[in-house]
Parts: C-alpha cells; structure tokens; sequence
C-alpha cells in the first residue's frame, strides 16, 4: 500500500542514470536489500525510492527562517537583563542560570529540578524547559481555532464547555491534521500552558520562591533603578520610569522577551534536519531510517504531535503540534514534593494553573514540546523522570506491555500503573494513539535497534550542523 503522506512529502523527481541493464539490476537488487525505504514505495514510487535511500531530499523545499538583523535597542537591553543575577534573592541565578545558550537555552545538568531562592537550596518542581523556537508558540485554547460571525474570543469556559465529552479522533503521523476536530488543550507556555505571552512568562521563575525569588515587585523594580543599564530604561521609557515600580517592571519582562524574539539564537533553525529539507544535507542509513520510523503511524507515529513538515508558506516545523497529553510518565521520587503522597502536579489543572482546577478532564495532560535540540537534554517530561532518549522511546513502546518495568508495586505485588496521576484521574492517560495503545502480550512498536535509528533521527534536529560543500 503506497504512503500517500511520503508520497506527497517526497514527490518525484527526475533522474537519467546511463547504466547497462545487468549493472542496473545489480544495483537494484542491492538498494532494495541494504534500503529502508519500504517495498511498497519502490513498487509505487521507485524514482523517489532510489533518492530517498541514497540519503536525499528529492523535492527540496526553500525555508523562510527568520532574518538575521541587529539587535533593537530594546532587545539588547532584555539582553542585560537575561544574563542579570542581580535580579535574584541570592544575587546568584539569572535566566541564563537554567537556559543556557549551549544547551539549547535549556539545563545543562542532569537533576531533575534545578535549586534555588535566597540560598540556592529550595528544589523546583519541575524540569526546566527550553526556550528556543517559543517564538511562534500559540496561546493557550482548548480545541480547534474557533472564530465567531465578528470575530470576537470565544471565552475559555465556554470552549471547556464545548469540549465536554467530545469523542478523541486518534493521531496519526500519516494524517496528524485528522485530529483537528480533537477537543483538546493546547498553546500557551510552561509545561502547564499558563502564560499566553514571554512576558508572563518571564515573571514566573522571576517571583517564584524555588526559583529567582525575586521578591515584590517594589523590590525587582528598586534593583533595576540601580543596575549599571538604568540610564537605558530612562532613554527608552522616559526618565520617570522608576517612579511607578510596576511599569518598570513590565518594561523590563517586554524587553527580555524582545531579546528572545529577536536574537537568532533563540531560533537558528541550523540543524542537519533543515539542511535536508532545503537539500544541502544526506542522511545517512540509520538517519533515514529513523526518519522513516519516526513517520510510519504503526511504528513510532512520532510525527503525529512532534511535526516535521514545513508550514505552506515555508517556515521550517518546529516538531510540535502544541497540543497537551497526559502520559502517564512514573512518579519521581527525587521531586522533593513528591514525598508527600497527597501531592500531585497535574498539570493543566493544578496545582501551579488555578483557573482549571476544575476541568478534571485535563487532569495529568502536559505540554507537547518541541523535539528541536532533544538529544542535548539529560532530563525529559516535566518531572525529568528519565535521563536519555533510550529511555523515553522504551517507555513510549513498553509502558502498557511490561508496565512493572516504570512503575512500581504495592504490597500486594500489583503494578501500580500511571502512579504519578491519582486513581481518578488516570482515566485521561492516552492509549489510544500510537505507540500508547498497546496491551500485555502484544509486540512493542519499535525493537531495540528501531529504537537506536530513531534516536539517529533525533540527532539531527541538534542545531549547529555545517554544511559540507557537495
């Protein structure tokens, strides 16, 4: 059966191969043995099958990547300000201190949690994010865009209220836009969608106690006034911008955010994986078959909510589909909060986000991230509960076929299932799409080696690939 997904990705292109017959079999016979290009692709396609298996992109796309231009006056100010340390109740941890440029402006260790407040030693509660490619994040909604006669916002509860027991189409990477109808969360910034904008989104580390602690908001606004760039904010927002402690500090929160929007480094769009879209990049064997893997809806299905095709006007995908889903990933104990058995994080709907507390049906549903850079993290899923990418393609294979693996027992001996969801809620854990839909005794979705080429996939989304000359 032809992948009409594939097909369309990778139209064909024309080639002229002067060869004699016997040497053409002989080649033939050869690519068909050492390719992993599916047979049903080279019966139905064999032109854009000879391509794809020599590591190439027949049907190059040209990408619209955000311009490199000079930094604004404003941005270069939010720049002072992300690297400040200043701003912190030890006068130790800055934004940078968690995002670092080098990782992706995310962690560059491995605990779960990074420490902090007035003595660096108060543990977070969740893993720390990246901040590259937030730039086109979308705000927080539930379901589908939804546009009224005039235009005006549908509000938030009455889009819950739509919601409300709406049958789940499964999502496939074959077909990820047949999901659409899917009433689900989706948008908005950190793992539980809260912040609509990078400046909400900035407070939040800046005033929580675990993290910057950076006080009130008097206090953030009588450290700018004496910071060496306070000459800046007169020039840029007038010279009485201290006299009202809550407008410098917004001021403050819009600049740093200009400094993500603006500095490229925030959105290079530099890895192998962009190189082969425009094709100026080969994959190798084990790439292509990762690649392969990674969009086959009955083997990693991963391209069903981790995107990889290019938007119709050209910009380059960002792997995510920015929707929330509840996993179901075990419970850390290394959180220190979760020694408390009655704590959970929730997500969507607690206990960080208040205004869903309520909508139960989103209980445990966590933020789809972005799988640009993912092989440079040492932590993964909000509560880092594991440390490598192995580890995550095992749980997504082998979470419901040998669940005693990632979860743990009671006394009776019975494997408590999704233990980091309380009893009620575990009913939101998605086993419908795949790979979640498996059960004891069936065949997981990607052996041991699948695994390993999927993850040679992975590696090149990591930006910084130099193009070699061809």
């Amino acid at each position: 059966m032809r992948n009409p997904r594939l097909a369309r990705k990778i139209p064909a292109r024309a080639t002229a191969i002067a060869l004699p017959a016997a040497l053409l079999v002989a080649v033939a016979a050869f690519l068909l043995a050492w390719s992993p290009v599916p047979l049903r692709m080279w019966a139905s396609a064999p032109r854009q099958a000879l391509w794809l298996s020599l590591g190439e992109n027949p049907h190059p796309v040209r990408l619209v990547i955000p311009a490199d231009r000079p930094l604004s006056a404003m941005a270069q100010l939010g720049k002072r300000l992300f690297y400040d340390e200043r701003l912190s109740a030890s006068g130790r941890m800055s934004c940078a201190s968690c995002h670092l440029p080098a990782f992706a402006y995310g962690p560059a260790g491995s605990s779960p949690v990074v420490r902090g407040g007035p003595h660096m030693t108060t543990p977070g509660f969740r893993a720390v994010p990246s901040l590259r490619y937030l730039y086109r994040q979308p705000p927080f909604t539930i379901g589908p865009d939804i546009e009224t006669g005039n235009d005006i916002p549908v509000p938030m509860a009455r889009q819950v209220r739509a919601a409300a027991g709406d049958p789940r189409v499964r999502k496939s990477a074959l077909a990820p836009q047949a999901a659409a109808t899917n009433m689900v969360p989706q948008g908005g910034l950190f793992w539980d969608g809260r912040a609509n904008t990078l400046e909400q989104q900035i407070g939040g580390p800046l005033y929580n106690p675990a993290e910057m602690d950076g006080g009130t908001m008097q206090q953030v606004a009588r450290k700018l006034a004496s910071g060496p760039y306070a000459a800046d904010f007169q020039r840029l927002f007038g010279p009485n911008v201290f006299a009202n402690p809550g407008l410098a500090v917004d001021e403050a929160m819009f600049a740093i955010g200009r400094y993500e929007i603006e500095d490229p480094s925030f959105h290079p769009f530099t890895s192998k994986y962009d190189a082969w879209l425009q094709g100026r990049a080969r994959f190798t064997r084990e790439e292509l078959a990762g690649y392969l893997l990674f969009n086959d809806p009955a083997k990693g299905n991963c391209a069903a909510c981790h995107l990889d095709e290019s938007t119709p006007s050209g910009r380059p995908p960002l792997f995510t589909d920015h929707q929330f889903e509840a996993l179901g990933v075990p419970r850390n104990p290394a959180i220190a909060a979760n020694r408390d058995p009655q704590y959970y994080d929730l997500g969507v709907c607690g206990p960080y986000r208040t205004d869903m507390r309520k909508d139960t049906q989103y209980c445990g549903m966590f933020l789809t991230p972005t799988l640009r850079n993912v092989a440079l993290r040492r932590v993964f899923f909000h509560n880092g509960m594991f440390h490598s990418l192995t580890q995550v393609l095992d749980f997504y294979v082998n979470r419901d076929i040998h669940p005693g693996r990632f979860y743990p027992r009671n006394a009776a001996g019975r494997v408590i299932k999704y233990d980091d969801i309380p009893p009620r809620y575990r009913s939101n854990v998605d086993r419908v799409d795949a790979p979640l839909n498996r059960h004891r005794g069936d065949p997981p979705a990607l052996t041991a080696r699948e695994i390993r080429e999927v993850i040679a996939f992975l590696d090149t989304l990591t930006d910084g690939y130099t193009v070699s000359r061809r």
